[in-house]
């Protein structure tokens, strides 16, 4: 095999990695612009997405919204996108009895022990058995969302994939209501890619808190998961955190509490595998402000944004950590509505010790105005990554909601989120540094509509919280997809929010880059066995 049959191999199992499973098609070999130094870009033909069993309470309403954004330049035509509930879904009682399983096998060699769980991991399902369940929710084509609403406890965790002009930017957002009991909340996610690596800042295994992660395998074999906590000492001891197996297309709920004995308000959760890969996030249940989803923080870098913190929050908490060898000396910022400034609370400088937790409160920062945190490097100090999330609470005294904003990156090309509502939704638009346009096109509706098209010009430095466009004669929900157009980098957020009983209910969605495109080196040797 040549190089650039190599190279492009290099690549599509790259954005395999980001995206699930991400398969491409070469350039036309017919094509005389395209050369080695000019790599093509092109829409993956195949990603995966997977939803964690919403909730165990009685009283959960969960509505699923799936989309894929119309438009993506050589998308061709055809392709299904659909999920489908996991075979084997397992509650945190099941899942202990496989880890106490695990333990009953080991010996007193650890490499054996390792090897032991690595073998088990790469069988395939039991002959005969069901890999495959009838879909629950399928996108139609390009432009338009499809919902479907689960009441109960019986909500099963989501798997699925989507091919073909279905594929490029494909979303699906869980929203589930609780009105009443001890777990009343409004809890929000986008359903995540499987991957290899997540970094949870924001996390607890405080007495008042629950907090499960959710491990969700694609795969027709097993995965092994690794889960370390880090608090504001560093490591915390756990003797269950390692080897996790995850049975083949099915999710595994971890409540965080059971892997350490020690109590912390502020925890770094880090997933890993070690065979196979999971869709991970952490469900977040606290006493007397309800609970929410927690997604994982982008990358470890050294400056990081996080957009959406709402302009009546009472509380704002900042939660970061330093993965690697390196302290970080951090300078804590508010990018509002009319510039950037250094909040009171933030103080000169944020210390974080590498290996270590920190937190910062921030309290009522916004104070009326919506904006959004800026993390970079303080004057003098080094260019550290780190990881981070913010514990957002609107209300007060016996009405008060919880939410999380992990750091995100910049819409690169195109992002996506689903399930906007004709009230209640607000997006953020952040330019942290210069000034950038951007195209927003709310889409048709998931029951009727046609679609609408708005820019926004955000300038350096500042937030735009917005009302944003709703579809012409919109019945159902709608999603909401934002392109850059000009300028510098933009960050996005959607709130959703509703007021119950008193209770000013809210759930923040990042958006992040769908990544539906990816540069692959020019050729034209016969690669029709990546297709």
């Amino acid at each position: 095999m040549n190089r650039t049959t190599l190279s492009l191999l290099a690549a599509a199992t790259a954005l395999a990695a980001v995206t699930g499973f991400a398969a491409v098609t070469a350039p036309d070999a017919d094509d005389t612009t395209a050369t080695s130094k000019t790599p093509a870009r092109l829409p993956v033909e195949r990603s995966s997405l997977l939803c964690p069993a919403p909730s165990t309470s009685e009283l959960a309403e969960t509505v699923y919204t799936s989309f894929t954004p119309g438009g993506t330049a050589g998308g061709g035509t055809g392709g299904v996108a659909e999920l489908a509930p996991s075979v084997a879904p397992l509650d945190d009682t099941d899942a202990a009895d496989d880890e106490k399983k695990t333990d009953e096998g080991t010996t007193d060699d650890p490499a054996k022990d390792d090897e032991t769980k690595d073998d088990e991991a790469k069988k395939p399902a039991a002959d005969g058995a069901d890999t495959k369940a009838k879909p629950f929710l399928a996108v139609k084509g390009p432009g338009k969302p499809v919902s479907a609403t689960k009441n109960a406890a019986d909500a099963p965790a989501l798997v699925g994939s989507a091919t073909g002009a279905l594929a490029p930017g494909w979303t699906t957002q869980q929203t589930t209501t609780i009105t009443a009991g001890d777990s009343r909340a409004l809890l929000g996610m986008s359903c995540t890619p499987p991957d290899t690596d997540f970094w949870f800042p924001g996390a607890s295994t405080d007495k008042s808190r629950q907090d499960y992660v959710h491990l969700t395998n694609p795969d027709d074999t097993a995965a092994v998961a690794d889960i370390a906590l880090y608090g504001k000492e560093g490591t915390l001891k756990s003797s269950t955190g390692e080897g996790i197996p995850v049975p083949a297309r099915s999710s595994v709920p971890v409540l965080l509490s059971t892997l350490t004995a020690e109590a912390e308000p502020n925890v770094t959760v880090h997933v890993s595998t070690r065979t196979g890969r999971v869709g991970a996030v952490v469900n977040a249940a606290e006493e007397k402000v309800g609970g929410d989803w927690l997604a994982a923080s982008a990358d470890p870098a050294p400056r990081l944004v996080l957009p959406g913190v709402p302009e009546d929050a009472t509380s704002v908490r900042l939660v970061v950590f330093a993965p690697g060898e390196d302290d970080a000396e951090l300078k804590v910022q508010l990018a509002g509505k009319s510039g950037t400034i250094v909040p009171a609370t933030a103080g000169e400088t944020l210390n974080v010790k590498s290996g270590m937790t920190a937190s910062l409160d921030l309290g009522d920062v916004t104070k009326g105005e919506a904006g959004s945190v800026k993390l970079g490097p303080a004057e003098g100090g080094g260019e550290t990554p780190v990881v981070a999330a913010l514990r957002v609470v609107r209300g007060k005294g016996t009405n008060q909601e919880v939410a999380f904003i992990p750091a995100t990156g910049p819409v690169t090309e195109r992002a996506t989120v689903a399930d906007n509502r004709a009230k209640g939704s607000t997006l953020s638009l952040t330019a942290p540094s210069g000034t950038g346009k951007v195209k927003v096109t709310a889409s048709a509706g998931s029951e009727g509509g046609e679609q609408v098209v708005k820019t926004y010009t955000v300038k350096g430095g500042t937030t735009q919280a917005v009302t944003p466009p709703v579809p012409t004669g919109l019945k159902g929900s709608y999603a909401l997809t934002v392109e850059p157009e000009s300028g510098g980098p933009v960050h996005a957020a959607r709130t959703l929010a509703e007021t119950k009983d008193g209770v000013p209910m809210f759930t923040v969605q990042t958006l992040p880059d769908d990544r539906g495109m990816v540069s692959v080196p020019a050729t034209k040797e016969d690669l029709s066995v990546l297709k």
